[in-house]
């Protein structure tokens, strides 16, 4: 493939939002980055010509990071009959497709890694709601103990040692395919309501095990699969959590749970926590609006002294910049304004008076 010339060269800039970032040895151009979006467009868990189109959009928009959505680590851990997998070593070319093109184009990409535990098995939005029957393709879920998420959604099995362990080599399986497919980074998901935020919080994890009660025993599984995909990534390159700090609802998973368990991941060496919130329980009571979750990663950024990604209604230029100039985030996420403007990295160069490089094929539309 061939590479792509630049219309203009670099260029010194203030805007912090445009400072490189190095992960281990991973060189961001900037700090910003895709968010992980379900798109529910996968047969089989395949990649196809879509999430090249659609990923490869936003490398040729500028984006730090690309991450894709959620990857399966198994069949079962699907959230949709729809969703991206990489379970199997049959989906790693097609995704390196995608690695390759945005390379390419100078970003780097990482995949998300997941396991829906008992929010699997569910319609895509817009097919349907609650439980995928089984004559439709539906499939035994598994979760902490046999709570569902809520009426409509599938009843699960509480998985047991020989499952658990399953969980975790599955993960490994993945972070090994993930090298294969040439990703930069790989991303842990144990937020909004999926199978490691599960067994962290209280809300939906009633074990009486090694695996619940305790602050010790709900984040046991969370610890051994972050431990299981650090052995397996490369030593130079990045690993990423993704966590809900706050259920949003009382006596669920709490803030200062997350910073305790973001001082563990750092120690078991994760280099990035991608800060969210919510989505384990249909009784979460959400305070939302402009950066909200903000203040969640800039706690987590001083007291675990990590890298922090802060994401959440971020939709400007001026907020995104905001957000790293005033060390509330070393990296800011954005999800629906990148559906919005795949070249939102290019309109914030331009806002915040930066020159960047860009495809030649777009350099006329940087001149005014």
């Amino acid at each position: 493939m061939s590479q792509p010339s630049a219309s203009a060269p670099a260029s010194v800039t203030s805007a912090s939002l445009f400072s490189e970032l190095r992960l281990r040895q991973l060189r961001l151009k900037n700090r910003i980055v895709v968010s992980p979006m379900c798109m529910y467009s996968s047969v089989n868990g395949f990649a196809n010509d879509f999430h090249l189109v659609h990923l490869g959009g936003f490398a040729l928009g500028g984006a730090g990071l690309i991450l894709t959505e959620a990857a399966a680590v198994s069949p079962e851990g699907r959230i949709s009959p729809d969703d991206l997998g990489l379970w199997s070593d049959e989906h790693i070319q097609n995704l390196g497709h995608i690695t390759d093109f945005a390379h390419a184009h100078g970003a780097a990409i990482g995949v998300q890694l997941a396991h829906a535990g008992r929010k699997a098995s569910t319609f895509s939005p817009w097919r349907g709601q609650g439980a995928v029957p089984d004559m439709q393709g539906g499939w035994p879920v598994v979760g902490p103990d046999a709570q569902p998420y809520n009426a409509a959604y599938p009843l699960p099995q509480a998985l047991d040692l020989n499952g658990l362990q399953k969980v975790v080599q599955d993960f490994r399986a993945s972070t090994h395919r993930a090298v294969l497919a040439g990703f930069d980074a790989v991303e842990i998901h144990a937020a909004h309501g999926y199978l490691l935020h599960q067994f962290l919080s209280p809300l939906s994890n009633s074990r009486q095990d090694e695996y619940g009660g305790s602050f010790d025993n709900r984040v046991r599984l969370t610890l051994e699969v972050a431990r299981t995909v650090r052995a397996a990534f490369p030593d130079h390159l990045p690993v990423l959590v993704r966590v809900s700090a706050t259920d949003w609802a009382e006596g669920g998973w709490s803030v200062d749970e997350t910073v305790a368990l973001s001082k563990r991941l750092r120690a078991e060496g994760v280099d990035v926590m991608d800060v969210s919130s919510g989505g384990l329980t249909p009784l979460q009571s959400i305070e939302a609006g402009p950066g909200y979750q903000l203040p969640f990663a800039e706690r987590i950024r001083h007291e675990a002294e990590m890298t922090v990604m802060g994401v959440g209604l971020i939709t400007t230029p001026a907020q995104a910049e905001a957000a790293v100039r005033g060390g509330r985030a070393d990296l800011v996420a954005l999800a629906r304004e990148f559906l919005r403007d795949p070249r939102f990295a290019q309109r914030a160069a331009q806002e915040l008076g930066v020159k960047i490089q860009v495809p030649s094929q777009y350099g006329r539309a940087m001149s005014f």
